[in-house]
C-alpha cells in the first residue's frame, strides 16, 4: 500500500485545525486524497464527517479503499480531475472541501479551477481548506521552501510554490472569501475559505 512520510507527519496538526474550523457533522469532499492517509486519519478521528476521497490519479483509487475500509462514514474513492468539466460529483452538495499539497505541484491552470469546482459544489456557507506551503507577499520565503520550490521548477517548470495573494485573488473571482490564514507546522499554511454565493 503506498504511504507518504509527509501526510504521516502532517495529520495531527491538520486534523486539530480542521475539528476547530468544521461542524461536528459535515459532508466534505476531498480533492487530490493521494495515498488516503489524511481520509483514513481524519474520519476515524470524526466520526459525524462524510468523508468523500477523490484522486486524479486512478492508480491511488484501491489504495485509498483499501486503507478506509473500515471507516463507514468513508464512501468508495472516486476519480476527479479538477481540470475536466463537469466534476463526477453533486453541485451544492458539500459543507466542506479539503485539498492538501496540490497547487504547487500542479500547472497554474488548477488554481482557478479548483476554485470554480469549490464554488460550484459547497453549499452556501461553505468552506474550502487549502494546505501546504506558498509565498506570502512582503514576507521572506523560509529557505527550506525555497530549496523546495527549485526542487519542484527543476522537474517541472509549471510546477512551484503559488503566491497567496494570486490564490486569493482566484477564490475570489470564484466567488470564495479568505477568512482565515493559519499557520502551520514546517512552514505551511492553511488556507480557509467560505463560499459567498
Amino acid at each position: 500500500m503506498s504511504f507518504s512520510p509527509a501526510a504521516d507527519r502532517n495529520k495531527a496538526p491538520i486534523l486539530r485545525e480542521l475539528q476547530r474550523l468544521l461542524p461536528a457533522t459535515a459532508c466534505v469532499l476531498e480533492i487530490a486524497s493521494g495515498t488516503g492517509q489524511h481520509a483514513e486519519h481524519f474520519a476515524a478521528a470524526c466520526s459525524g464527517w462524510t468523508w468523500q476521497p477523490t484522486e486524479a490519479d486512478a492508480a491511488y483509487l484501491p489504495d485509498i479503499d483499501a486503507r478506509c475500509r473500515s471507516h463507514a462514514n468513508v464512501r468508495p474513492a472516486m476519480r476527479l480531475d479538477v481540470l475536466a468539466t463537469p466534476w463526477p460529483v453533486d453541485a451544492a452538495a458539500y459543507d466542506a472541501m479539503y485539498c492538501a499539497n496540490l497547487l504547487h505541484i500542479a500547472p497554474q491552470p488548477v488554481c482557478p479551477a479548483l476554485m470554480r469546482g469549490a464554488a460550484r459544489h459547497l453549499r452556501s456557507g461553505g468552506t474550502l481548506l487549502l494546505y501546504g506551503p506558498y509565498r506570502v507577499d512582503g514576507q521572506p520565503t523560509a529557505p527550506s521552501n525555497e530549496a523546495f520550490d527549485a526542487d519542484l521548477k527543476a522537474r517541472d517548470p509549471a510546477w512551484g510554490l503559488r503566491l497567496l495573494s494570486d490564490v486569493q485573488r482566484e477564490a475570489e473571482t470564484a466567488g470564495l472569501q479568505l477568512r482565515e490564514t493559519v499557520p502551520m507546522p514546517a512552514n505551511n499554511l492553511l488556507l480557509a475559505f467560505a463560499c459567498t454565493r
